[in-house]
C-alpha cells in the first residue's frame, strides 16, 4: 500500500531557488496521503472465490458427469433419428399394403361384375353352356374364343394385383423388423440415459454440498470487500479532515497547472520521477511527512466515487443505482466541473497522460493488454490501489491495481489533449469492457465466470431481477432492471420473464424428461446466470415489444444471439443473453 499526500495553502511567495530545493527534498520526504485498506488481489462483489478446494471439487465432479452425458448425447440423437425413420418406414409400408389391397379389390370387383352380368344373361358362361345352347357352330366357336380371352385377362389382372399386394406385405414385414430393431436400440439408449441421469441426479447432492461451502467462502469474500470499501472510504474522509485541520483550502486545478512558477502560498511542488515538478499537484511541507494537496475538482470527484462504492456494475447505465466504468468516471468528474467522455476509449483518447511512476489519487488508470487492447478504466487511489465500476466484480469496488496491465495513467485536472486512438484488440481477440470480455452474438464458447461451473453459481453471486423469483448474475440483474425501467416507460409495465438462471439440478431434471431436446446438464446458456426467456409480446418476431428490444437491449448489454434469429435453424425470439461480460 502506499500513502497519499495532502496539501495546504499559506501566505508567502516562494522563490525559484527555494522551489528547486523543495522539489529536490520532495523526493526524499514521504508524502502523507489517504492510505487505503488493503484490498485482495481479486475483487469481491460477484467475482470468483480465491483458491478453493471446495470449488475445485465442485468443478471436477460436475465435469465428470457432464462428460458422460455429453458422450451419450450423440448416441441419443442418432437413436432417436433412427427410430423416427423406422416409424416412418412402417407407416409408408402400411400405406403401400393398403394401396395394393385397394388395387386388388378393384380388379376383383371388375371380374365379379363380369360374372354377375353373365349370370343375369342365363347363368354361368362355360364351353358346355355354349354347346347346349344349340346355336350356330360358328357362333359357338366364337363365343368359346371370347371366353378364353376374358378368363386369361381376368387371371392376369388379379395376378398382377396379388403380386403387388405380396410385395407390399413383404415391405411391411421388413419395415416392422427395422422398427423393432430401432426400438430396441432406442430402449437400450434410453436405459443408459436413465442410468446417467440417475447418476447425475445423485451427484447433485454432493455438488450442492460443495456449493454451500463455496457460497460461504464467497459471502466471506464479499464481506471482506465491503470492509475494504468501508475502510477506504473512512480513510479518505480522514484525509479530508486532516486537510481541514491543517487549514488548507484545496486550490483549483488551474492554480496547480504551473507548480514550478506559481503555487498558492505555503505550498511547494511534488517532484516528478523524471525530474522537475508534477503538474496538477502540490504539497504542504512538514515533518515527518509532507501533506499532499490535490485540486478541489479531484477531491470532489474522488469523494463522489467513494459514495458509489458497493453499487452494481451494469453497462449502459450512469447511476445513481448502477454504473459502468466509463460513466462512473464521467459522472464524478462532471459533478466537480470537469467534462469528460463517458466510455473507456473516449477517456483514454483525451485525458492528459502522466508518468506511471507519478500516479496520484484521482488519476485515471487505463488497463489492458497488447492483444485485447484497452479493457478498463478506474480511478487511482495510490500506486497499488484503484476504485472502479468493475465488470468482473459486478460492482463499484476498491481493488488492487494490476501494474502489469497498466496501459497508461491520465490526469483529468490537466485539461484535455488532442484526441488519440485507444488501443484496440488484435488478431481476432475479443473486446474487453470494464475488465471483462464482451462476447459477440455468434459466440459459441462457454461463458463461464468467476470460476464457477455452469448451473452451480453460488446464491451469494446472484441478484434478483425484481420479477417473480428470477435472478441473474448481479451485474446482469442490474442491467436488466435498468432495461426493464426503460421498457416500462414505453409499454407501461416491466419486461415479462418466463425463465432466467437454471441450476444444475433443474438442468438434470429437464434432461431426464427430454434427453433428445434439452441441453446436457452443465451446458445450458441459462446455467451461467446470463440468459433470459422473455414474454409479453417479446416472444414473437416483429411485435412492438420485440422491436423495442432489438433497438434498445444493446444499450444495457443484452443481445439476441444470431442462432436464435429467423432463418438460423432455431428461431427463439424470446431468448436474450447478457453479453456485457
Amino acid at each position: 500500500m502506499y500513502a497519499r499526500s495532502r496539501w495546504r495553502t499559506r501566505g508567502a511567495v516562494v522563490s525559484r531557488v527555494l522551489l528547486a530545493t523543495l522539489i529536490a527534498l520532495a523526493v526524499a520526504v514521504p508524502l502523507a496521503g489517504p492510505a487505503t485498506a488493503a484490498p485482495s488481489n481479486q475483487p469481491g462483489g460477484t467475482s470468483g472465490v480465491l483458491d478453493s478446494a471446495a470449488l475445485d471439487q465442485l468443478q471436477q465432479r460436475a465435469a465428470e458427469v457432464q462428460k458422460d452425458l455429453r458422450a451419450q448425447q450423440a448416441e441419443v440423437t442418432a437413436a432417436r433419428k433412427a427410430l423416427a425413420e423406422a416409424k416412418a418406414g412402417v407407416t409408408a409400408a402400411r400405406q403401400a399394403v393398403a394401396d395394393a389391397e385397394g388395387q386388388l379389390a378393384k380388379q376383383q370387383a371388375v371380374v365379379a361384375s363380369y360374372a354377375s352380368a353373365v349370370y343375369r344373361d342365363g347363368g354361368s358362361l362355360t364351353p358346355l353352356t355354349l354347346l347346349l345352347s344349340g346355336g350356330d357352330p360358328g357362333d359357338v366357336l366364337t363365343g368359346m374364343g371370347y371366353l378364353d380371352v376374358v378368363d386369361r385377362h381376368a387371371a392376369d389382372v388379379i395376378g398382377a394385383a396379388e403380386k403387388l399386394r405380396q410385395a407390399a406385405l413383404d415391405q411391411q414385414r421388413r419395415a416392422k423388423a427395422a422398427l423393432a430393431k430401432a426400438q430396441q436400440r432406442a430402449d437400450e439408449v434410453s436405459a443408459r440415459v436413465a442410468q446417467l441421469e440417475a447418476a447425475a441426479d445423485a451427484v447433485t447432492k454432493d455438488l450442492d454440498a460443495a456449493l454451500d461451502v463455496v457460497d460461504r467462502q464467497l459471502a466471506q469474500l464479499q464481506k471482506d470487500q465491503q470492509d475494504v470499501d468501508q475502510r477506504t472510504a473512512a480513510n479518505w474522509k480522514a484525509y479530508v479532515a486532516q486537510l481541514n485541520a491543517a487549514g488548507i483550502t484545496a486550490p483549483t486545478a488551474a492554480q496547480l497547472l504551473n507548480p514550478e512558477s506559481e503555487l498558492p502560498a505555503g505550498l511547494v511542488p511534488v517532484a516528478a520521477r523524471s525530474g522537475g515538478a508534477q503538474r496538477g499537484a502540490a504539497q504542504l511541507p512538514r515533518q515527518p511527512t509532507s501533506l499532499l494537496v490535490l485540486p478541489v475538482e479531484t477531491m470532489q470527484a474522488v469523494t463522489a466515487a467513494m459514495g458509489a462504492l458497493g453499487r452494481p456494475y451494469a453497462p449502459g447505465t450512469s447511476g445513481p443505482e448502477s454504473w459502468d466504468c466509463g460513466s462512473l468516471v464521467q459522472s464524478v468528474y462532471a459533478a466537480a466541473g470537469i467534462a469528460l467522455p463517458g466510455d473507456q476509449a473516449g477517456l483514454f483518447s483525451v485525458t492528459v497522460p502522466v508518468d506511471r511512476a507519478d500516479v496520484l489519487p484521482g488519476d485515471l488508470v487505463f488497463l489492458g493488454s497488447s492483444e485485447s487492447g484497452l479493457g478498463h478504466v478506474g480511478i487511482a487511489l495510490d500506486p497499488k490501489t484503484m476504485l472502479a465500476a468493475d465488470a468482473r466484480a459486478g460492482a463499484v469496488v476498491v481493488r488492487t491495481l494490476p501494474t502489469d496491465e497498466v496501459l497508461g495513467i491520465g490526469r483529468p485536472s490537466l485539461g484535455q489533449r488532442a484526441p488519440v486512438a485507444a488501443p484496440k484488440p488484435k488478431g481476432g481477440a475479443l473486446r474487453v469492457e470494464c475488465g471483462n470480455t464482451v462476447y459477440p452474438p455468434s459466440y459459441g464458447g462457454e461463458r463461464g465466470w468467476g470460476g464457477y461451473p455452469n448451473g452451480l453459481i453460488p446464491p451469494s453471486a446472484m441478484c434478483p431481477l425484481g420479477v417473480g423469483n428470477h435472478q441473474l448474475r448481479c451485474d446482469a440483474a442490474a442491467a436488466f432492471r435498468a432495461m426493464s425501467a426503460a421498457y416500462a416507460a414505453s409499454f407501461g409495465g416491466p419486461v415479462c420473464v418466463t425463465d432466467s438462471y437454471r441450476t444444475y439440478a433443474s438442468q438434470v431434471r429437464l434432461y431426464g424428461e427430454k434427453p433428445a431436446l434439452a441441453a446436457v446438464p452443465g451446458t445450458s446458456n441459462h446455467g451461467w446466470g446470463l440468459a433470459l426467456d422473455l414474454c409479453g409480446g417479446i416472444q414473437n418476431f416483429g411485435t412492438a415489444p420485440y422491436q423495442w428490444m432489438v433497438a434498445n437491449a444493446g444499450r444495457f448489454g443484452f443481445l439476441h444471439p444470431t442462432w436464435a434469429d429467423p432463418g438460423h435453424g432455431r428461431e427463439e425470439p424470446w431468448h436474450w443473453e447478457y453479453a456485457g461480460t
